[in-house]
C-alpha cells in the first residue's frame, strides 16, 4: 500500500513558475513509476509526466518548460513548471504503481495509487 500526498499547487501569474511535491509513503519507493496528470474543468485528465528509473516522460505541452525528478531516499517526487500559461490551469494529481506492473504508463489506467490533486491557476 502507498499513500501519495501532493503539496505546492496555488495561483501564480502568467510566465511563473511553481514546483509541486508529491510525497509517498512505504519502503520500496524505487520500485515505483510515478506520474504526474493533471485535469482541467470539462476536460479529461491527461499525463504531465512520469518517471521511472530511465529518462522521464513529458507530455508535448509542456516539455522544456516542466522538470519531473525524484529523490528515492526521501520518498518523493517533484514537478517543477516553469513558464506557465493559463491553459496549465487544472488540478494536478500524482500517481504511482510498481514498475513491473505496467508498460504504458502514460495512460491513466496504469496507476493504482493516487494523491488528493492539488490546485494551479495560471492568471493572464
Amino acid at each position: 500500500q502507498v499513500q501519495l500526498v501532493e503539496s505546492g499547487g496555488g495561483l501564480v501569474q502568467a510566465g511563473g513558475s511553481l514546483r509541486l511535491s508529491c510525497a509517498a509513503s512505504g519502503r520500496t519507493f524505487d520500485a515505483y513509476v510515478v506520474g504526474w496528470f493533471r485535469q482541467a474543468p470539462g476536460k479529461e485528465r491527461e499525463i504531465v509526466a512520469y518517471i521511472g528509473s530511465s529518462t522521464p516522460y513529458y507530455a508535448d505541452s509542456v516539455k522544456g518548460r516542466f522538470t519531473i525528478s525524484r529523490d528515492n531516499a526521501k520518498n518523493t517526487v517533484w514537478l517543477q513548471m516553469n513558464s506557465l500559461k493559463p491553459e496549465d490551469t487544472a488540478v494536478y494529481s500524482c500517481a504511482a504503481n510498481l514498475a513491473t506492473r505496467g508498460t504504458g504508463w502514460y495512460r491513466v489506467r496504469e496507476y493504482v495509487y493516487w494523491g488528493q490533486g492539488t490546485q494551479v491557476t495560471v492568471s493572464s
